[in-house]
């Protein structure tokens, strides 16, 4: 079997995390709303949505179009940051419970979350999130996806946190997490 075959493989394992995490952000998202969680930032998220879904598309496009090479010393490292960055996502999602989502929610009353990776880092989920636009596309050298996103993706962090913060700072507690 060609690496192109292995790698779509590894692309379409992703799409599946991604929409289990999607169903475990629309429970959350019902268990928030039903105890009174408000909302921030919402007209972003579908350009969120958006940039993530082109992102896989990207991935799955750019090897076979530009005859993208599977280069050991560069795919194998890429592969383990990939894995790093699930599980660190995971950590989040498991840390934060039910307070985690794809969408900025703050339930009234809840403390901040201050365990498992919130314990050393603001946006821990974030970093994954990086870590994965950097590492998926280059497992396969698609080197142009990564760094369209890698760029389109910062843009989107400098407007998602600004409100994730502005949102935090509204919580009891305060700072954000």
């Amino acid at each position: 079997m060609s690496s192109q075959v292995w790698y779509v493989a590894l692309v379409l394992l992703v799409v599946a995390a991604r929409l289990v995490e999607l169903a475990v952000a629309q429970r959350h998202l019902a268990w928030a709303r039903a105890a009174g969680g408000v909302e921030f930032g919402a007209r972003h998220y579908p350009v969120m949505v958006l940039l993530h879904s082109a992102f896989l598309v990207g991935c799955l496009v750019e090897v076979p179009l530009a005859d993208r090479p599977f280069l050991p010393w560069l795919g194998w490292p890429m592969l383990a940051v990939l894995g790093a960055a699930h599980a660190l996502r995971w950590w989040c999602i498991t840390s934060l419970g039910n307070q985690w989502n794809t969408r900025v929610l703050v339930v009234p009353g809840l403390p901040l979350v201050t365990r498992g990776p919130y314990r050393w880092l603001s946006h821990p989920n974030y970093v994954a999130v990086v870590a994965e636009i950097v590492a998926l596309p280059l497992v396969h050298t698609a080197w142009v996806t990564a760094l369209v996103f890698t760029v389109a993706n910062a843009a989107l962090l400098v407007v998602r946190i600004r409100v994730e913060n502005a949102a935090l700072a509204t919580a009891a507690g305060g700072p954000d997490h």
